[in-house]
C-alpha cells in the first residue's frame, strides 16, 4: 500500500501482550496502511525480540523495531544479534532503537556515562554487523581485533535510532544515528528544540540537516467518545509525565502537578493520578480524544516539521478498536 502522507507514521506497542496478539495487531496496522510497528523495552516488560520476530512473520512491507534497547541491561553483542535475527526474519525491514532507559534503580542498575555507553554500543554492534574483525575500542564497551559474529548477517549496518530528551542525547544522534525520538512528546514546540541540539552533532560529523530524522511518539487513545479517550489516556499517561514532563524546556507546569503525581503513584492510585493532569498538558504529552481530534494534533506535528509520529500504546480503550479506527479515520485524513 503507497501513501501521500507527508511524514511517516507507526504505532508503538507495549510488550504486555499474550503470544499471537502481536501478529494480529502487526497485520492489523500493515492492512491499515501504517509505516512500521515499534516496541518498547521498558522495565519489566516481555524482551522486546519475541513479538519482533513474531510481527516480522506476520507481516510483509512495515519497519519493524524496537524503541529502545538499553545497553544498560543487554550488551551491545547480544543487542546486534537481536536486531539481526529481527533483520532477516523481516526481510530487512528492522531498525534498531537504543536508549538509556528510566527507572533501572528498580533493579539496582546505575546509570553512569549515560553518552559513552550509547556511543559505544552503536560502535560495538555496528562493528560486529559489519564482519571486518578490526574491532572497536570504547570507553564503556570494546571489541577485540578478530572477533566477529559467528553467523550471518542480512545487512553490514543497522539503521539506528537513538531515544533521547537531553541535548547531549540529541548531539550524539546528530553524530551517528538514522533517527532520534523523543518518547512521550506530543508537542510541537519540541521539534525545533530537537533540530538545534542536533546541530552540534551534524556539525561534529560533517553531516547535513535532512541527515536525522525527528520523530516524536506518545500514549495515544482514540474513540468516538472524546472524554473517554481522554479520560483513560489520563491514566496511561501519568507515570510518563512524572518522568518526561521536566525535560521539556518549552512547558511549565503547575507547582504541584508533578509531586502530586508522584505521591498517588506510590500510593497506587493510577486514576487518581491521571485525574490530575490537566487537558493542555495532556495534549502536549498524549494523542486523545476522538479520530478528529488526533488527527489536529499530528497535523500540528507536521506543521512543525516532523518527520515521523509515533502513535503509541494503548491506542484506544481497546487496543485493536484503536489500532483500527486510526488506520480507518485518522490516517486518511493525513494525507497530504
Amino acid at each position: 500500500m503507497t501513501s501521500s502522507r507527508p511524514v511517516q507514521i507507526s504505532l508503538g506497542l507495549q510488550t504486555d501482550k499474550a503470544p499471537g496478539a502481536y501478529a494480529a495487531l502487526a497485520a492489523l496496522a500493515e492492512e491499515a496502511g501504517f509505516d512500521g510497528v515499534s516496541v518498547f523495552s521498558d522495565l519489566l516488560y516481555q524482551p522486546p525480540v519475541a513479538a519482533l520476530l513474531e510481527m516480522a512473520g506476520a507481516t510483509s512491507r512495515i519497519r519493524l523495531g524496537c524503541a529502545c534497547w538499553n545497553p544498560y541491561t543487554l550488551h551491545p553483542y547480544e543487542i546486534a544479534g537481536q536486531f539481526a535475527a529481527v533483520d532477516a526474519a523481516s526481510a530487512g525491514r528492522a531498525y534498531l532503537g537504543l536508549a538509556k532507559g528510566s527507572w533501572l534503580d528498580a533493579v539496582g542498575v546505575q546509570v553512569r556515562r549515560p553518552i559513552s555507553h550509547l556511543r559505544d554500543a552503536v560502535g560495538v554492534i555496528q562493528a560486529l554487523l559489519g564482519g571486518d574483525g578490526l574491532g572497536y575500542e570504547g570507553a564503556a564497551f570494546r571489541v577485540e581485533p578478530g572477533v566477529r559474529l559467528r553467523y550471518p548477517v542480512l545487512r553490514n549496518r543497522a539503521p539506528i535510532l537513538l531515544g533521547s530528551w537531553g541535548p547531549l542525547g540529541m548531539a550524539l544522534a546528530g553524530e551517528l544515528a538514522d533517527e532520534v525520538k523523543v518518547g512521550g512528546s506530543a508537542n510541537p514546540a519540541m521539534v525545533e528544540v530537537v533540530r538545534a541540539r542536533l546541530q552540534r552533532g551534524l556539525d561534529r560529523a560533517d553531516r547535513t540537516a535532512d541527515a536525522v530524522g525527528v520523530v516524536l511518539g506518545a500514549v495515544t487513545v482514540v474513540d468516538r467518545d472524546g472524554a473517554a479517550a481522554r479520560r483513560h489516556a489520563r491514566r496511561q499517561v501519568a507515570m510518563y509525565l512524572d518522568v518526561v514532563a521536566a525535560l521539556d524546556p518549552t512547558v511549565s507546569l503547575p507547582d504541584d502537578l508533578l509531586p502530586g503525581i508522584r505521591a498517588r503513584l506510590a500510593d497506587g492510585d493510577d486514576d487518581g493520578a491521571g485525574r490530575l493532569v490537566p487537558k493542555d498538558v495532556l495534549e502536549l504529552f498524549a494523542f486523545s480524544g476522538t479520530p478528529d481530534d488526533i488527527a489536529a494534533q499530528a497535523w500540528r506535528l507536521i506543521d512543525a516539521g516532523v518527520d515521523r509520529i509515533e502513535f503509541g500504546t494503548p491506542h484506544g480503550i481497546d487496543e485493536a478498536a484503536g489500532v483500527a479506527l486510526l488506520g480507518r479515520e485518522v490516517l486518511p485524513q493525513l494525507e497530504a
